[in-house]
Order: structure tokens, then C-alpha cells, then sequence
């Protein structure tokens, strides 16, 4: 399954991908409403470095979601995929684009659910949903902060 957000966001490439080289980021990224919570933040400039996520699914019942950085490419592109966490496979690429209005950034994300044809039977339209609203969070937050209209 395939997930794309793209955005155009009124300032430089340099500065939309400087954005996401700061060790808060993924903080700053992660919607209020999220049961999450960073454990260890990635340098996205450190090719193996790993994110740790702790996620609540249920109650008190969480996943640990770890994120492995594998090509970074400043300022137009880091990649990072699963290795341990709820998806079978996960793998997101973060493109920064020149456009004539600034900066584009795109978000492709390559994943597969679990349980099979089960999952995605039952799980594709609410991850689909889920996925939409935090990436529009996510680049809400990239936007106000690049733009200047509000450090984050």
C-alpha cells in the first residue's frame, strides 16, 4: 500500500529540510492526540542511526516502534524504514522539491499491514484515515515553523 502527503511551504529547500536535521523533530512532528512517545530520536545525517517510539495501542498495551535511517541525501531526501514495529513493512521517504513558490514536501510512505488479507480488509481505510491526519499535522507543524509564523 502506498500513502502520499505533499505540501507547498513558503520558504527555502535548505530551510524545509533543516526542519527535520533538528534533534526535536520528531517530538515537534508527533500529533497531541497520539498515544507516542519519542524514546530515542534518530540523526537523520547518521546513515543506521535508529528512532524509538513507544505507542499505546490499547489501554495500557504498547508497541515499540523502531525507524533505521538508510539514505540521506541533504537537502532533497532522508529515508527511514521499519525494523520492529506494527507494520509488516514500512518504509518512508522525505522529499524536499524546489517549486516556484518555495519548497515542496512530499511524503511517500510504502507500507504493509499486518495479519495478511485480514488486515488489510479491516485495517486499510482506518490506517489510511489515521496516516492522512497525522501527516497533515505533520506538515501544518513543518509549515509554521519554516514560514516563521511560529517556532515550534
Amino acid at each position: 500500500m502506498r500513502f502520499v502527503k505533499e505540501s507547498v511551504i513558503r520558504a527555502t529547500v535548505d530551510r524545509v529540510f533543516g526542519f527535520h536535521e533538528q534533534p526535536q523533530a520528531l517530538t515537534l512532528l508527533t500529533p497531541p492526540w497520539e498515544q507516542a512517545r519519542v524514546v530515542q530520536a534518530a540523526r537523520i545525517s547518521e546513515i543506521g542511526s535508529q528512532a524509538i517510539i513507544e505507542i499505546k495501542i490499547l489501554g495500557p498495551i504498547s508497541v515499540r516502534w523502531i525507524a533505521q535511517h538508510m539514505v540521506y541525501d541533504p537537502p532533497r531526501m532522508f529515508e527511514d524504514v521499519q525494523v520492529k514495529g506494527p507494520f509488516r513493512q514500512w518504509r518512508h521517504r522525505h522529499l524536499v522539491i524546489p517549486d516556484r513558490d518555495g519548497a515542496k514536501l512530499r511524503d511517500e510512505i510504502d507500507y504493509l499491514v499486518p495479519l495478511g488479507y485480514f488486515g488489510r480488509l479491516v485495517a486499510a481505510s482506518f490506517i489510511k484515515q489515521r496516516l492522512q491526519r497525522m501527516f497533515d499535522y505533520r506538515h501544518d507543524v513543518t509549515r509554521r515553523w519554516c514560514e516563521g509564523k511560529e517556532e515550534v
